[in-house]
Formats: structure tokens, C-alpha cells, sequence
């Protein structure tokens, strides 16, 4: 049978309680525990199933741990699928949101995701989702917060002469 992996020596049960303390990642949070568990002298089969893990996934953690010290205990991020725009394309997005449609140009008042979809279609030759669009719209920091929209052949005076108005209320001196 063989031996467990030792734990690197400048950290203690205490420590590592400390830094759970003050972490925000609940998995970090289990990760760091079960350690701490395995410093305060509990087997490791325990220490495991208080960090929600077992035997084997414990000892991955504890390489991670000795080489990374506590931030190796945190999920890597993994590289993902590359976006489909490129930084000056994602530029040139940002500035057709910010300008608006033009309505006799692009036949809408106002952007949706599925029209900014059209767009990028034929001005970058890229077809994406409009789920993709909402990333892209997010990493550049819009929201999706959008003003009421509006009909072009509006006329401000028309919409003042319709409002109404309460009377005035008398106000002592």
C-alpha cells in the first residue's frame, strides 16, 4: 500500500482556517477545510468527506496545494471557445450600439440582439447566436437596459398639448 502525499510544511490547520474564513469561493472553502483536517492528524478518507470529495480527489488537491499553495485550490479556468469577433470588430460593435440604427438604412428605431445579428452578418461575414450577442454586448459594457423606443414622425408639441396637467395648488404664504 502506498504512502499519502505530505502536505508542504509553511502552512498549519490554523492557517488555512484563517483563509477559508475570509474567502468568497465555496469550493475553495471545502478544499481549504478538509486540509486543515488533514494537519489537525485526521486520516484522509475523513478529511475527504468533509470536503464533499473522496480518497483520490483529496490527494489531486493536495498536488495542487503543494505546488500552487492556497490559490491552487480554486477551479481553473478553462480557455473555452475563442470569440468569434475580433478586438477591432468588437470595436467597430461598439460604436455602431452607440451611434444607434438609422432607420431608413437599417429599418429599425431601435437595436435588438437579432438585428445586431443581421448586422454583423454583413459587415464581418460572421454568423453568431444571439445568445453571443449578449456576451459580446456585456464584455463591452452595455446593459440590457433600453430606452423607450420612440416613432420617428413624432412630434414633441403634440405630445405636450395631449398631456394633461393638474391644477396648480393654492399655497399659503
Amino acid at each position: 500500500m502506498g504512502s499519502s502525499v505530505p502536505l508542504r510544511s509553511d502552512f498549519c490547520a490554523t492557517d488555512l482556517r484563517r483563509i477559508a474564513k475570509r474567502c468568497r469561493d465555496n469550493r475553495q472553502i471545502r478544499r481549504l477545510l478538509a486540509l486543515a483536517a488533514v494537519y489537525e492528524g485526521m486520516n484522509r478518507m475523513d478529511a475527504a468527506r468533509i470536503g464533499g470529495m473522496d480518497r483520490q480527489t483529496l490527494r489531486d488537491w493536495v498536488h495542487r496545494f503543494n505546488e500552487q499553495g492556497p490559490d491552487g485550490l480554486t477551479n481553473a479556468k478553462g480557455a473555452g471557445r475563442p470569440r468569434l469577433l475580433n478586438d477591432e470588430q468588437m470595436q467597430e460593435l461598439s460604436q455602431i450600439v452607440e451611434t444607434g440604427p438609422d432607420l431608413e438604412v437599417d429599418g429599425v428605431v431601435r437595436w435588438r440582439r437579432i438585428d445586431l445579428v443581421r448586422v454583423i452578418e454583413e459587415r464581418f461575414s460572421v454568423v453568431c447566436s444571439e445568445r453571443a450577442i449578449t456576451d459580446y454586448l456585456a464584455e463591452l459594457g452595455f446593459s440590457n437596459i433600453s430606452g423607450r423606443p420612440q416613432h420617428p414622425a413624432q412630434d414633441a408639441r403634440v405630445i405636450e398639448a395631449f398631456k394633461k396637467t393638474s391644477q396648480t395648488r393654492f399655497q399659503p404664504k
